[in-house]
């Protein structure tokens, strides 16, 4: 056996509202480590394509009809695929609470069990409450969805499923970007933090193979991953455009990292960590809303894209004071 980890994020590209990366494990034969999860756990899962849900990697796939009554397994793809904001949030709640151990009440329940390291900066954030009511989805829908996805892991010798995400506020974005001289330098450090998450937490002597979508188009992350393992040594098998790929040695176990565009695409993995970095964000992003919304009446919400964000910042600059607003801006507006 060994352990499967993806890593994505959500909310790199906008200026306003919290940074979001998760990574989610599991562990799987060790044939199957770079085989198809979609394909294996067909019975409880499905892409968000036409046919059988499982299309042949590389193909052209389509959104799945909404409301459409003849697969009702799990959707597993990219956020962008299972989120819009007229749906809401069931379809990103249902991946996510499928791979999530227990239940939660509340938004600042599910911070703290995903990412208690920042649950201290996010209470500093003057938007941030987390009493929003958990789930949005009928709980017993979630459970039936949990326990369809259990089963088809023991058939097929999957489990053990492990969640980790890190938010990053709008100082310490900040920080990060000054102290580097570049906004990629907020993907390193969530990257680097998840990695050791996965390296202390998923223990044992099997072998851990991380696949992770590219940052950027930069095909070199043998400084990051060097930052995350200083015990070992970093070996770059391949690096390329379609690929970046390292062995680390000198650890106590076999380790693997390949950096690929659309990783989501390719590794379940990686999609239900893009699924859940999404659902975390709008989460938070709908308490950040609401609390402007409270101070300027009126206010349209924002996603906190560049197009739409000089019109939310100006409006809260004018109804609430530079002070109150600077703290809740993540970067400046350019």
């Amino acid at each position: 056996m060994a352990w499967v980890v993806g890593i994505d994020e959500a909310g790199y590209g906008p200026n306003l509202g919290p940074f979001v990366m998760s990574a989610v494990g599991c562990r799987v034969p060790d044939e199957q480590v770079e085989g198809d999860l979609w394909q294996l756990l067909h019975t409880a899962v499905r892409r968000g394509g036409a046919g059988n849900g499982s299309p042949k990697r590389g193909s052209r796939r389509t959104p799945c009809r909404r409301g459409s009554s003849e697969d009702n397994r799990l959707l597993v793809d990219d956020s962008k695929v299972v989120y819009s904001s007229g749906k809401g949030l069931v379809g990103l709640e249902r991946g996510a609470w499928a791979i999530l151990e227990n239940s939660f009440s509340s938004l600042a329940h599910l911070v703290e069990h995903l990412c208690p390291e920042d649950s201290h900066a996010l209470a500093g954030e003057c938007w941030f409450t987390g009493v929003s009511n958990l789930p949005e989805a009928d709980l017993t829908e979630l459970t039936g969805i949990r326990q369809r996805l259990a089963e088809a892991c023991i058939a097929t010798g999957v489990g053990s499923w492990q969640v980790r995400s890190v938010i990053i506020c709008p100082t310490r974005f900040n920080e990060l970007v000054r102290q580097a001289g570049s906004k990629g330098a907020v993907l390193g450090h969530g990257f680097v933090r998840l990695l050791g998450w996965a390296t202390e937490t998923l223990s044992g002597p099997a072998g851990l193979h991380v696949f992770v979508d590219k940052q950027g188009g930069r095909n070199s992350y043998a400084a990051q991953i060097q930052e995350a393992l200083p015990g070992g040594m970093v070996m770059a098998s391949e690096e390329c455009m379609a690929r970046s790929r390292y062995r680390v040695l000198g650890l106590d176990r076999p380790m693997q990292l390949t950096f690929q565009p659309r990783a989501d695409a390719e590794q379940m993995c990686v999609a239900l960590a893009s699924m859940v970095s999404k659902y975390l964000r709008e989460l938070l992003m709908a308490e950040f809303n609401s609390f402007w919304q409270r101070h300027v009446p009126g206010l349209v919400a924002t996603a906190g894209y560049p197009a739409d964000a000089p019109r939310f910042l100006q409006a809260i600059l004018h109804h609430a004071g530079h002070h109150l607003a600077g703290a809740s801006i993540r970067c400046a507006l350019s």
